[in-house]
């Protein structure tokens, strides 16, 4: 199913919008209406179809830049992402009972703001903080400002889960073999950079490209010092997240081994961001690619699509269509905000919509209930241009922070 709606019919905007939905809501139309007015907007914005409305930039966008980028549409959950490994083990050879399993997997890594107590985790393949940004933190007092309450702890909060959307999973897939999945980004370091360089986006105010119809899409326009910066802070972050969960599925993997029979991880690992920028080419040029809740899709990459903590997640092989710069959704995508969800729903709906999984079922969590996310079927559906499935997992097991 192709591309099944288009903005490019009014000389309001400098460049097209390819959506692959016809699910979308009138305030994401309105978000992407102003970012196509950017002159600085390659060919076209491309649109996933678990698209809906976010802070800074519409979540489920795909953001092509020359010459400059827009720190907002990056937002502060630098290097979100996925990750997911299968394992040499059966769903039959699971406990009938998984508390166990969830409960050890609780006491290896932190969840919501807690982090270790000490450093324990192995961050020798990222370059300290105060050595990688010693140069920008030195040209940016407000940085330092906001980086010093994390002098001692990022080290600490390697390895950890975080809250909000971020989970860890095992699932069973088709056939019937296990897998351990998990979601989380660069934590509070990551919030800070984000914070930091979406402020100073806003006061210095560049005009090199024009005016900006909205100040959550300021930017900073390459050559200047504050996009080197950002870019290299951005990176930094980006490191910092994969990392983070590469740590994690050491620490999930460390938890359950004595709960279960001897088993080994398969070939099949995948780690891919779904919040990021990236430098690639695209229609023979060279772009700032900023996915806003999208992941990677080139040419046979795997990727991870998770549905709602009740729903289906899948494995997905990319097709690197054109349209969409080598890209398809990062999930099944919000259909409604936390607040709404919280009200429309309570406790005893989330026990009915997450039944025979192990996860939390108390009211903190009801704005993370399925019926607060789009139909993944039909998500995956708008873009079989984009993907192909390899792998359908259904989760057994959700620890949310």
């Amino acid at each position: 199913m192709g591309i099944q709606k288009m903005l490019n019919e009014e000389a309001l905007y400098s460049v097209p919008v390819k959506i692959f939905t016809q699910d979308i809501d009138s305030e994401s139309i309105e978000q992407l209406k102003k970012m196509a007015q950017l002159q600085f907007i390659y060919s076209h914005i491309a649109v996933m179809p678990d698209v809906h409305v976010g802070k800074g930039a519409t979540v489920g966008s795909v953001i092509p830049t020359k010459h400059a980028i827009i720190p907002a549409a990056v937002g502060v959950d630098i290097g979100c992402g996925m990750n997911a490994i299968r394992l040499s083990l059966k769903g039959s050879q699971l406990p009938d009972n998984l508390s166990r399993l969830r409960d050890a997997i609780e006491r290896k890594v932190p969840v919501g703001f807690a982090l270790h107590k000490q450093v324990k985790a192995k961050a020798s393949s990222i370059i300290p903080l105060e050595k990688r940004l010693e140069p920008i933190i030195k040209k940016h007092p407000g940085l330092v400002r906001m980086l010093r309450q994390f002098d001692a702890t990022w080290q600490k909060q390697l390895g950890t889960l975080g809250g909000g959307n971020h989970f860890i999973e095992l699932c069973i897939d088709e056939n019937q073999d296990v897998w351990v999945m998990l979601h989380s980004g660069s934590r509070g370091l990551g919030n800070v950079i984000g914070t930091y360089f979406i402020e100073l986006a806003k006061k210095e105010a560049q005009h090199r490209f024009g005016h900006v119809p909205d100040k959550d899409l300021s930017y900073f326009a390459e050559g200047s010092n504050s996009f080197d910066d950002y870019v290299e802070a951005v990176e930094w972050a980006q490191e910092y997240a994969f990392e983070n969960r590469k740590e994690m599925m050491r620490l999930i993997l460390e938890a359950i081994r004595p709960l279960l029979p001897s088993f080994q991880m398969t070939k099949e690992a995948i780690n891919c961001h779904h919040n990021y920028v990236s430098r690639e080419t695209h229609f023979g040029e060279s772009l700032l690619i900023t996915r806003k809740g999208a992941i990677r899709a080139g040419l046979d990459e795997l990727g991870i699509i998770p549905g709602s903590m009740g729903a289906r997640s899948y494995i997905v092989r990319g097709k690197a269509n054109p349209d969409s710069f080598c890209s398809c959704s990062h999930g099944a995508g919000r259909k409604m905000s936390r607040s709404k969800a919280k009200t429309l729903f309570n406790q005893q709906d989330l026990i009915e919509q997450t039944q025979g999984i192990e996860c939390r079922k108390d009211s903190g969590v009801v704005d993370e209930i399925p019926s607060a996310y789009k139909d993944i079927d039909e998500v995956m559906a708008n873009q079989a241009d984009l993907i192909e499935v390899v792998h359908t997992l259904k989760q057994v097991l959700c620890i949310k922070g």
